[in-house]
């Protein structure tokens, strides 16, 4: 029951504000979890959607408290405000209002900025405003210690991600029986992933249970070596058929009969015209050096004629023909699907008048579903923020062999859903933080020790997460992913794992760090891996880290701007 009524508006504004807050986190940072799934054609973007609603969900739930409580207190002392309680309750609203507003804009125009960020720098720019500067915490317990972990997330992704890709270039991708070493690889990446979310879980995420080391070491080996063998009862056996056996008989469903299916019968003869199997190219859209080569050569050669044009063509001596390198494959002779996003992700509106159900029920659905109906492979290859020569940076990264490359898919996608738990988890408390202390204000009256987060709140946080990434999340998605490297189903695999370890380690340490640093020092690391700095967008880089920057001042003099303004504005009494 709340005693302060004569506040209520101030508290009804800060849970608007707060939605709306978590909702930017949802469409900023979902990014950060499946752009390199969708970038490598793993997922879908209406699969990644859907993973990434229920992993979003359940890391606010699970742990999301845990970080919560590091935002309320490191970087100002709530006790600051114990004899005007209703001050700390105004500061909660500006901190959360300066976030989201900032946030909307930066989403609206794809700029993939740290929600961590923004939160923070509220919270500096209204104890400013309302007890000084000089009581912010900037000792290493406070302000000084998230900035160090905005420094040091990005370089341990990156080096992480190197090293994760490194080794799996070296030991897998490289050599000539690949596809074999990828397939004898899935339970031991199995058995780190898995062993990763049981971490985080167990390290106190979940409320109310107090574990032993000997239990959590118990635990995350039992949660990982069960997760492994599932993955090598259902998913290894459907891989083996499949790629080894060639099986073009085989559908996404036989995976459930586990072990049984090797005792499947052998296929019959592939029938005239059907080609055999159908593995996705991971690379389709990106030419190889010489075919990059070629294809710009014959540009230059067609931009020759039509300047003579007049004149007839140009001259050319009897060899010059020869610096033309042989032409690449001939295509493959199987139509392609359309790429457009209208006619392969949006069905075609139903016949009859405006009012009729069906059509109404089409309307209905192209609002409410237009953030999953977006091709957001083409829309990374138009509008680039920074001019960059995207083809010769993915023609720089080596191609590896299609069915490994099948094989890291199905990895992929758990490292993506572990990726997608963890920020879950860590990027709630930018909503919740601020919300979860006014609400505990305007119940009370009273500035209280410890806070203790509802699972109400938890649910509110996570929801208004999933509603932003359904809504807005191909905005950000589209800058990320192939406009700053090559992104393929092994890479985006190292990316995704070299982050889901860094902001377990962080939420460990109870450090809110920013996903959208650790996604981009992991992607910016494995880019590098692959022996050439040139097969990353350094103007890309740079974009994203100005973006970093700009947002504490502009956050902090929002909320320091509208907390001073508020708190100093004239009174008169009747």
């Amino acid at each position: 029951m709340a005693v302060m009524h004569q506040y209520d508006y101030i508290f009804i504004l800060t849970a608007i504000f707060a939605f709306l807050d978590a909702w930017n986190i949802g469409a900023n940072d979902v990014a950060n979890s499946f752009a390199s799934s969708v970038s490598s054609r793993s997922l879908t973007l209406k699969q990644a959607m859907v993973i990434a609603s229920f992993c979003e969900f359940a890391g606010s739930i699970a742990v999301g408290g845990r970080v919560a409580d590091t935002l309320r207190t490191r970087i100002v002392d709530p006790h600051l405000f114990d004899d005007a309680p209703q001050v700390l309750l105004l500061a909660m609203m500006c901190t959360i209002v300066a976030s989201s507003v900032f946030l909307t804009v930066a989403t609206r125009y794809g700029m993939p900025v740290s929600t961590t960020h923004s939160v923070i720098g509220g919270l500096i720019g209204t104890a400013t405003a309302s007890v000084g500067i000089d009581k912010v915490n900037w000792g290493w317990r406070g302000a000084s210690q998230v900035f160090l972990a905005w420094v040091i997330a990005p370089g341990i992704a990156g080096i992480l991600g190197a090293a994760i890709f490194f080794a799996t270039k070296r030991l897998i991708l490289i050599n000539r029986n690949a596809v074999r070493r990828a397939f004898w690889s899935i339970p031991f990446f199995s058995f780190l992933t898995f062993g990763a979310v049981t971490m985080l879980i167990a390290w106190k995420g979940l409320r109310n249970l107090d574990l032993t080391t000997a239990t959590t070491l118990i635990a995350i080996f039992a949660a990982a070596g069960g997760g492994a063998i599932l993955h090598a009862s259902f998913v290894m056996p459907y891989l083996w058929v499949r790629i080894i056996r060639q099986d073009w008989t085989l559908r996404w469903y036989h995976a459930l009969l586990g072990p049984l299916l090797l005792k499947r019968d052998p296929p019959p003869p592939t029938p005239h015209g059907f080609l055999k199997p159908q593995i996705k190219d991971y690379y389709r859209g990106h030419l190889s050096p010489e075919e990059l080569s070629y294809v710009r050569a014959s540009e230059t050669l067609l931009q020759s004629v039509q300047m003579h044009g007049g004149n007839g063509p140009p001259d050319l001596d009897k060899d010059d023909d020869m610096i033309l390198p042989p032409p690449a494959q001939d295509p493959p002779t199987q139509p392609r699907p359309q790429s457009s996003a209208h006619v392969s992700l949006i069905p075609p509106r139903p016949r009859g008048s405006w009012n009729a159900f069906p059509v109404i029920a089409w309307r209905i659905n192209r609002v409410l579903l237009r953030g999953i109906e977006k091709d957001v492979i083409s829309m990374q290859k138009r509008n680039a923020v920074l001019s960059w020569d995207l083809e010769d940076m993915h023609s720089r990264a080596p191609r590896f062999d299609n069915r490994a490359e099948y094989m890291f898919s199905a990895l992929q996608i758990l490292t993506a859903a572990t990726a997608s738990f963890t920020h879950g988890a860590n990027d709630v408390s930018n909503a919740i933080a601020p919300f979860s202390t006014a609400l505990d204000v305007w119940s009370h009256g009273v500035v209280n020790d410890q806070v203790d987060v509802p699972t109400w709140v938890l649910c509110f946080g996570g929801g208004a997460i999933v509603l932003g990434l359904l809504t807005f999340g191909y905005h950000v998605m589209r800058t990320l992913g192939n406009r700053l490297t090559l992104i393929s189903p092994t890479r985006g695999f190292c990316m995704e794992l070299a982050t889901a370890l860094t902001v377990i380690m962080a939420t460990r340490l109870r450090l809110p760090v920013s996903t959208t640093q650790c996604i981009t020092g992991a992607t910016v690391g494995v880019g590098l891996a692959n022996g050439d700095w040139r097969c990353i967008n350094p103007k890309l880089v740079g974009w994203i880290y100005m973006g970093w920057i700009i947002t504490v001042p502009v956050t902090a003099l929002i909320a320091g701007c509208l907390m001073g303004i508020i708190i100093n504005a004239p009174r008169w009494s009747s």
